[in-house]
């Protein structure tokens, strides 16, 4: 049954309580292996950094890639009523189709990266019925026209929350990532990262699916208009997600956080993931300590957001599909990272002269 009322829905989400990943002791016997390994000091840039990370989140010197799984969450938005996509609402139920059915480009990469792929239904505007391969968790048929008023009401939000932390119940392996599809969701994220960064709209809003010049232009002027009717300015981070978020958006922040209680590798996306993720790091600042940034989109607001929080992505491809093809595609590079901790050769095994030392 689908919830499109607050009755029964939880008031607020359970924050789930994340650690830190620092560890001195851990991080000095993590650089050691690395270092003893045949090869120039740092001579493996980032794949090092990979591999220490990955070690401080499992906790051992010898971490390891286990399933990698993506979970991708659909949702529509009721602020495309304000004609702020170059394609219509049907594209996301559509495209959900176009994932059930293998076709998409998030499925040829998953099957080519061995990677568990879970599609969700958030909040999407149509009726599925029951379906093998849909995970139905549909919150309401589309959020509502935040230029107007809050795209979601609390319990709502904190629904999809819910229900995003309960998607882990599923996942076997060690490693998650996050995948969306939404028509109209490149608006939620833009105005979510300009509240949240306090950046001007301008440098957050982009092409989405392909705006013109103008439409750009346009979108940021409906997002200037519901911000300044929302009073956006004093909001805590869930009244954010609430107010101009979308439900597949609110649902991989819970999934997110979630995740990271469970000490799971994180791989972030793009933008609109990278938008959840801006939320619940302002809840718990510890996830960041679990995430792969896997790479930097094309969406210009997505270089302003890893610039905000500081991080690098693994690849720069100039991707802006979505869907977590990033996040996939970086998988290699994970499994690169700690398969260089446990297969290369040491100094002393191979009975090479450390110069470096």
């Amino acid at each position: 049954m689908y919830r499109t009322d607050t009755a029964s829905m939880p008031s607020s989400f359970l924050l789930p309580v994340i650690s830190s990943t620092h560890d001195a002791t851990l991080s000095a016997a993590l650089t050691a292996a690395i270092n003893n390994k045949t090869k120039p000091l740092g001579s493996l840039g980032m794949l090092e950094t990979l591999a220490r990370q990955i070690g401080l989140i499992q906790q051992t010197v010898q971490p390891n890639i286990v399933a990698p799984a993506l979970i991708v969450c659909a949702g529509d938005h009721g602020v495309v009523e304000e004609n702020i996509s170059a394609y219509p609402q049907s594209v996301t139920w559509q495209m959900v189709e176009n994932f059930l059915a293998g076709g998409a480009a998030i499925n040829v990469f998953a099957r080519q990266n061995h990677c568990a792929l879970y599609i969700v239904d958030a909040g999407v505007n149509h009726d599925f019925g029951v379906r093998e391969g849909l995970l139905d968790r549909k919150v309401a048929y589309g959020t509502r026209n935040f230029a107007q008023e809050a795209a979601m009401t609390a319990e709502q939000c904190a629904l999809a929350m819910q229900h995003g932390a309960e998607l882990l119940a599923g996942v076997q392996g060690n490693v998650v990532g996050f995948g969306e599809m939404g028509i109209g969701n490149t608006t939620a994220a833009a105005a979510i990262m300009h509240v949240m960064t306090q950046l001007p709209v301008a440098e957050c809003v982009g092409a989405g699916t392909g705006l013109a010049p103008e439409g750009v232009l346009h979108k940021q002027r409906v997002i200037e208009a519901a911000v300044t009717r929302h009073a956006a300015e004093s909001m805590e981070p869930l009244e954010v997600l609430a107010t101009f978020g979308g439900f597949e958006i609110a649902m991989i922040a819970g999934a997110m956080l979630a995740a990271a209680e469970r000490r799971m590798v994180l791989l972030i996306d793009g933008f609109i993931v990278t938008s959840a993720l801006l939320v619940a790091a302002r809840l718990q600042p510890a996830i960041l300590d679990y995430c792969v940034f896997a790479h930097c989109s094309d969406e210009q607001g997505h270089r302003q957001m890893l610039a905000y929080l500081n991080v690098q992505p693994v690849l720069q491809m100039g991707l802006r599909l979505g869907e977590g093809t990033g996040s996939v595609l970086a998988l290699p590079l994970l499994h690169a990272s700690v398969n260089f901790l446990h297969e290369m050769a040491t100094f002393d095994s191979a009975a090479v002269s450390n110069k470096g030392a």
